[in-house]
């Protein structure tokens, strides 16, 4: 006998986790299934609290497991069990990480172990992927399921990749510019320096200042460098606190016009993941405690936490999510429609695609206005520049008339 941690629902959806000696998991989950239970995950306790998430902080790469699963559901769909699909596709995989997972998957199967405990004792795969796929296993209708994992996948990726290439230009500008700024301060202007002081000229204030700058700037480039590799590595390790990122993403949060998108993007991510796993028929307590371990925010993941609380203690979704304070009052309000109007999931899915789509205009407003402040700053840095260093020169000039 041995010791299992036991994650199930009650019949009106709430949660519940236990200890239980069962000779394996096969009988520990039977035995909670008599009772009238809805099993979400069986696991040897030393194990539960590392795999209860059913996602760790590495996973797969989102794009190559997309592919998978578009050919796992048209196998599956073509009649194929599954076990057979997973040794399809096991060896067929070019990514050799998820290559390794599936095969582990694979073999797990074949021990007996249901489809949404294999994957989940991986530690590699989504949250939501996982608790998809118990609903589809619960259900009987893995094949929609799954095929409502692609779409909502191939949406996020989409979002994602536009946000990305809207960036580039703009990061790709600002590298160009620091590093001109850099090549002029600390090359052009010291040589500047040195033409002037072999003639002895009287230099102007500006042109002065500059060369101090410039001059000051050559000789301790090398230990500018050292300490800015020095920040960004330890701002990178005190990032990977969980107390730091609760604090960086209220720093997110609250930063002028910027902050703004970044919470309506959190929200229409929240708004696409908790809407999918409604859809397919998981509780509303466990779909939110499962957005929470989705989202790549602390914030809002303990904000879901006391949503999930409230809920269970019998309140309206939005009103805990009024209580938090981070939800826009707009989404509240469409949320609200469709707790009253039994549309839920529907109303999630267009409160997503509303604020994806103002997520989007608002990025390309405030690029379109980044990249002329970037050109008009190095238009005024250059101009600057030359004037201080050529300036002396055409005084030189005059005095030689």
């Amino acid at each position: 006998m041995a010791d299992f941690l036991l994650r199930y629902a009650d019949p009106r959806g709430q949660m519940h986790e236990q200890v239980a000696e069962a000779t394996n998991e096969r009988e520990a989950r039977e035995r909670l299934t008599q009772q009238g239970y809805l099993v979400y995950s069986v696991r040897p306790k030393d194990l539960g609290s590392r795999l209860s998430g059913g996602g760790g902080k590495k996973q797969v790469n989102l794009e190559k497991f997309l592919i998978f699963n578009q050919q796992f559901v048209t196998l599956i769909r073509a009649g194929l069990p599954i076990l057979k699909s997973l040794d399809l596709l096991a060896d067929r995989l070019t990514d050799e990480k998820l290559g390794r997972h599936i095969k582990a998957v694979r073999d797990e199967v074949k021990t007996g172990t249901v489809l949404s405990d294999a994957f989940a004792k991986q530690n590699v795969f989504p949250a939501i992927y996982v608790t998809s796929v118990l609903a589809g296993e619960k259900s009987g209708s893995l094949t929609e399921v799954l095929d409502r994992y692609v779409v909502y996948q191939r949406l996020t990726l989409a979002v994602r990749k536009k946000l990305l290439v809207s960036l580039l230009y703009p990061c790709v500008l600002i590298i160009l510019v620091v590093a001109l700024m850099v090549f002029l301060v600390t090359y052009v202007v010291p040589n500047f320096a040195a033409l002037y002081n072999s003639m002895e000229a009287k230099l102007p204030a500006a042109t002065q200042i500059l060369i101090a700058v410039g001059t000051t700037a050559r000789s301790y480039v090398l230990f500018g460098f050292g300490a800015l590799a020095a920040g960004a590595i330890g701002a990178f390790f005190w990032a990977k606190r969980e107390g730091s990122q609760e604090t960086l993403d209220r720093w997110k949060m609250h930063t002028p016009v910027v902050g703004e998108i970044w919470t309506k993007y959190q929200v229409a991510q929240l708004s696409r993941v908790l809407g999918t796993l409604l859809v397919g028929g998981i509780p509303l307590v466990h779909a939110l405690e499962t957005t929470g371990r989705s989202l790549g925010t602390v914030l809002l993941k303990k904000a879901l936490e006391k949503t999930s609380v409230q809920v269970r203690e019998g309140n309206t979704l939005s009103a805990s999510l009024t209580s938090t304070g981070i939800i826009p009052a707009l989404a509240i309000d469409m949320m609200e429609v469709g707790e009253s109007t039994g549309a839920l999931p529907q109303m999630l899915s267009s409160v997503a695609e509303f604020y994806e789509e103002d997520v989007s205009t608002r990025m390309s407003a405030l690029l379109s206005l980044i990249e002329p402040a970037i050109m008009i700053f190095m238009g005024i840095f250059v101009a600057f520049v030359l004037v201080a260093l050529y300036l002396p020169i055409f005084s030189l000039a005059d005095t030689i008339r």
